[in-house]
């Protein structure tokens, strides 16, 4: 019989997880002293112990490592189980030379011109939302904001705070050969009124957002970084872009908070 010790070192892995896989029935020791509890393990169980740390290696959880193991090793089985785990790996692979091209170019831009960005630009993913809102459309960059303030302030006028609406206001902008559409409301959960439209903004499954701070007067700027980002990860537009106004009650903006957000896809 060999102590978990011995067990532990020749197998290499650790105390701690041995005593996991005992608890989990994957690798249950020969034999526990009643008295004093230490595990003992027959040699033979080398051979277990091995199979497992060779399917953790591969990336198997301990579910599919036990069904495997309590079923015997069927070629078919092991064979489908492989394919999963490959498309997996093939997604983390994809998912870590996208962070390993993002590092170099952050480096780049650090070597070059000796200073970070002056924005933080992520992928997520975007939920569908449910919008109280209005819609416009207009030729003219500096008729923005000459629209959305007074949407905002219309459909919040209609719906109140009920059930704390009002605190998700979201603009969606669209370029259509009429000029740009605004559709400016808020989360909404709610009947259907006079005075606003229900849309219903769509899902994104992966989108670039960065946080502006401060006036709106210079936002176009961080746009432009979040779509030259959007370039340089070699992402393509997916749908219009977004506004989710985090903070903006100040009169001088000088504290607002604003989440640009573009539904991207792979090009």
């Amino acid at each position: 019989m060999l102590s978990i010790g011995a067990f532990a070192q020749i197998g290499q892995v650790t105390h701690r997880m041995l005593r996991h896989w005992d608890t989990a029935g994957l690798l249950v020791p020969a034999h526990v002293d009643e008295y004093s509890g230490y595990r003992s393990y027959d040699p033979s169980q080398l051979e277990r112990l091995h199979r497992i740390v060779a399917l953790r290696q591969l990336g198997f959880g301990l579910d599919d490592i036990s069904s495997i193991l309590d079923q015997g090793v069927d070629a078919g089985r092991i064979e489908a189980l492989l394919r999963i785990r490959r498309a997996e790996v093939e997604q983390e692979h994809r998912l870590a030379a996208g962070r390993l091209i993002d590092v170099e170019r952050r480096l780049q831009l650090i070597e070059r011109e000796n200073h970070m960005s002056q924005i933080e630009i992520i992928e997520k993913s975007l939920p569908a939302v449910r919008l109280a809102a209005r819609r416009a459309i207009v030729s003219e960059q500096p008729d923005v904001a000459g629209v959305v303030g007074p949407a905002f302030d219309a459909v919040a006028e209609i719906i109140g705070d009920e059930r704390g609406s009002l605190a998700t206001p979201i603009a969606q902008y669209e370029t259509t050969e009429d000029g740009l559409q605004i559709i400016a409301g808020y989360a909404y959960n709610g009947p259907t009124r006079d005075g606003f439209e229900v849309v219903e903004l769509p899902a994104a499954e992966a989108a670039v957002c960065g946080i502006h701070l401060g006036s709106m007067d210079h936002i176009a700027e961080s746009w432009q970084a979040i779509h030259a980002e959007i370039f340089a990860r070699g992402l393509v537009h997916s749908g219009p872009c977004r506004e989710l106004y985090v903070r903006a009650t100040s009169e001088d903006q000088s504290d607002w908070v604003t989440e640009l957000q573009q539904p991207v896809t792979r090009g």
